[in-house]
């Protein structure tokens, strides 16, 4: 394809010229190839500049720079290309990180502290790394001075990635609020419904924290939801929006359990001034102890209750008579009130028809398999008897 113009003879002798975008097609006939117009531009002393210039940049995104400079240029003798970074991704989150006030809640921040790196930007460019192409600390050193742009930090060393996080770990609660005090009044956040979860993150080492240090004591083996309790881990909390965006988050040692933490979660919570409101948790974390301190503050929860967990008053949800209310196809839900007054309880009963099926199946099949050994083991001998009993028990 190339771009051509053809000229026009007008009745009072003047020429129009016209700008085309068009390539060669062979034509059997003639034998020979014509041109074929692709698309028009129109007159050339009305032509559209704007629109040539986003076809080339267009088509420039397929180019090397190299490429592409010598052929902006014309004489590809006068181009040589020494480096190239890339700026759009970065310009981006950039001007998020701004928008959202993170570099003023880092700043105020650090504002104390005798810093001699930009420790702003430095933790910027974390971010930035870990969107853009996750990598290690050491690895963002070269990153950052040959790959990518990062505004107002031209290079960084690994030691200085380093202290940055020391200090947000140092400030993290004031850096936080800040962050979210900035995005509720940006975002007009509700905040009426909080969802929690816990989560655990494992360390490809073997040797836990000396329980000893106060200062380093996180990496414990505990339960991990990865199937790792092998290595030892850390802990995790998240509190969200109903929308998903991130309050605050916790960090706590490995061996932490669920039904530990939710007290401290609501006491930090009611000193951002987030007490009255309801906290969405799952059965992890739902002992009768836990949801009354939920209530304290003026709270409420919604929380995931196991039916075979021996509670009395799930027992008499169970057996509540009363018709579900269809509100999907594979989703049916009963409200049962358990207790009067202040103390009375509401459950929402959630049944699967579809899963209830596969349920009723499995049950049939375990049955029938139970009753099959069992015959077997009556016709067994008595040592025979003894060791099957048992296999079958365990």
């Amino acid at each position: 394809m190339y771009i051509r113009t053809t000229s026009r003879k007008n009745k009072d002798g003047s020429v129009t010229k016209y700008v085309q975008l068009a390539h060669n097609v062979w034509d059997p006939k003639a034998g020979c190839a014509k041109a074929e117009v692709i698309y028009s531009f129109g007159r050339a002393d009305t032509l559209d500049v704007e629109a040539l210039k986003r076809l080339m940049k267009s088509i420039g995104r397929f180019l090397e720079p190299a490429e592409a400079c010598v052929l902006q240029s014309g004489n590809p003798d006068q181009v040589e290309v020494i480096s190239s970074k890339a700026m759009g991704g970065a310009w981006v989150l950039d001007s998020l990180w701004k928008e959202l006030g993170i570099d003023k809640a880092l700043s105020s921040a650090a504002g104390s502290r005798e810093f001699t790196t930009p420790v702003e930007r430095a933790i910027f460019a974390m971010v930035a790394d870990r969107a853009l192409c996750p990598s290690s600390k050491l690895a963002m050193e070269e990153w950052v001075e040959k790959d990518v742009v990062i505004p107002g930090l031209p290079s960084c060393q690994v030691q200085q990635l380093y202290r940055a996080m020391d200090f947000l770990l140092e400030c993290s609660e004031e850096i936080q609020w800040a962050v979210f005090s900035s995005c509720a009044h940006l975002l007009n956040l509700e905040v009426d419904l909080i969802y929690f979860d816990t989560t655990s993150m494992y360390f490809q080492v073997e040797d836990e924290d000396d329980p000893g240090d106060s200062r380093s004591s996180l990496r414990r083996r505990g339960k991990s939801k990865d199937r790792r309790d092998d290595l030892p881990q850390v802990v995790i909390g998240l509190a969200v929006t109903r929308e998903g965006i991130p309050i605050r988050c916790w960090c706590w040692p490995g061996n932490t359990v669920d039904m530990s933490v939710i007290q401290q979660v609501k006491k930090d919570l009611v000193g951002w001034k987030l007490g009255r409101v309801i906290s969405v948790v799952d059965r992890g974390f739902a002992s009768e102890e836990n949801l009354r301190y939920l209530q304290r503050a003026g709270g409420h929860y919604i929380a995931g209750e196991p039916m075979r967990r021996g509670v009395e008053k799930v027992g008499k949800a169970l057996s509540r008579a009363g018709r579900y209310s269809r509100i999907k196809d594979n989703l049916e839900v009963k409200e049962i009130i358990v207790g009067d007054g202040e103390a009375r309880t509401r459950y929402i009963l959630v049944r699967n028809p579809e899963q209830a099926k596969r349920d009723k199946l499995e049950r049939d099949k375990l049955i029938a398999e139970l009753k099959e050994k069992l015959s077997s083991i009556k016709r067994a001998d008595e040592k025979e008897h003894t060791k099957a009993i048992c296999a079958l028990v365990s």
